[in-house]
């Protein structure tokens, strides 16, 4: 499909440069493509602009209504990884000359390389050293050293850093800062507070260079809630890297390349979501991240399997969709492979009404601002 399909205009104010406080305070705009389903009772929503054969339902929410939009017996399924503190400064040296460069991690290699993406990356060349620590912070081990071994396209290049292991990892968390998207570090001083707020209250396996976003919304009253509404939750792991962040420049989504990331889903978890399913709930994936990874590892009979591995899975209108019933996500960016993944879901006219519905009624983007909870347009499964 042509890439130029799914631009939209999205005014400069409508993205969220800081997050909704308390973070359940998130609007939420319902997406149904076809009839009103069960147990989405809510206020409807102001008319969007008409699209060709298409009417779907818009209701306008919050996210704290979650436990009343989902049944009894569904299961959420959210993304345990946690946002590593990627994005780094630091000096080229190269004999008396010195240029401060700056980097964004996006996927570990081995114990000490890891690939990134630089700005200004053509002040690089292979053969480079780079010190971090130049601008006065130092790590507990001492000086973090690193040199350019290859320098590629769009900005990438890759690290050798002088320590490995739990040592890197100990100096990337002292050295960096939270890797903030460039349409909110670009706009704003970074804060202390980002750190806390660009991570999931259940975050727990390092190893994300962005947040899965859609779980940024969730707070321990609004986890209770949904338990006491009899909704269980599962924990899959997704590191978030470039293959859900990058843009797509290609003129058709079919030349587009992902680039693999590395996602986990135990055999205890398998089981039980299989179970929920058998029982007649539903899969609510919070996230594209995580329904990326469920319907990697599902079958064509949508019964999922324990999966540790890379997944390059990249949805575009025409994938079907094997075991996710429901997905809770963010508002995205235009041309990029996550509105394709919603246009997938949904339909290309069902989001782009949706989303113009969002501008118009004041909703806020991207990784800070607010969600949907997406019915799919093929509900049959």
């Amino acid at each position: 499909m042509r890439s130029e399909l799914f631009d939209f205009q999205l005014p400069a104010d409508r993205i969220a440069l800081e997050p909704a406080e308390p973070r359940d305070a998130a609007r939420l705009l319902v997406v149904d493509p076809g009839r009103q389903r069960a147990g989405a009772e809510a206020r409807p929503a102001r008319p969007a602009a008409a699209v060709v054969g298409i009417a779907p339902r818009l209701v306008d929410s919050t996210v704290r209504d979650l436990p009343e939009l989902l049944r009894r017996g569904d299961a959420l399924v959210l993304n345990d990884t946690r946002v590593i503190r990627a994005a780094l400064v630091g000096a080229r040296l190269r004999g008396e000359q010195q240029a401060t460069i700056a980097f964004n991690l996006h996927k570990r290699l081995d114990e000490s390389r890891w690939l990134a993406f630089a700005r200004p990356a053509k002040r690089l060349a292979a053969g480079d050293r780079i010190r971090f620590g130049h601008d006065g912070r130092v790590c507990l081990l001492g000086q973090l050293d690193a040199s350019i071994t290859a320098v590629g396209a769009a900005g990438e290049v890759e690290l050798s850093f002088s320590l490995h292991g739990p040592y890197l990892d100990e100096a990337i968390e002292a050295l960096g800062d939270p890797p903030l998207p460039p349409y909110i570090a670009n706009r704003r001083e970074p804060v202390a507070e980002d750190a806390e707020r660009y991570q999931t209250i259940y975050a727990r396996h390092a190893g994300a260079v962005a947040a899965p976003t859609a779980g940024l919304h969730f707070t321990p009253q609004l986890l209770a809630a949904l338990e006491a509404r009899g909704i269980a939750r599962h924990f899959v792991t997704l590191h978030v890297g470039a293959g859900t962040f990058l843009p797509v420049k290609a003129e058709d989504t079919a030349d587009h390349r992902m680039h693999p990331e590395w996602g986990e889903i135990a055999g205890d978890t398998a089981k039980a979501l299989n179970e929920v399913r058998a029982a007649g709930g539903r899969i609510v994936a919070v996230g594209s991240t995580a329904l990326r990874l469920l319907e990697t590892a599902a079958g064509t009979d949508g019964r999922l399997q324990p999966f540790a591995g890379e997944t390059q899975l990249f949805v575009t209108p025409g994938y079907r969709f094997k075991v996710v019933d429901l997905l809770l996500t963010n508002f995205h960016l235009p041309r990029s492979t996550l509105f394709m993944l919603v246009a997938a879901y949904c339909g290309l006219a069902t989001m782009q009404q949706a989303y113009a519905h969002a501008v118009t009624a004041g909703y806020r983007f991207y990784s800070f601002g607010d969600a949907c909870l997406l019915i799919p347009a093929d509900s049959s499964r």
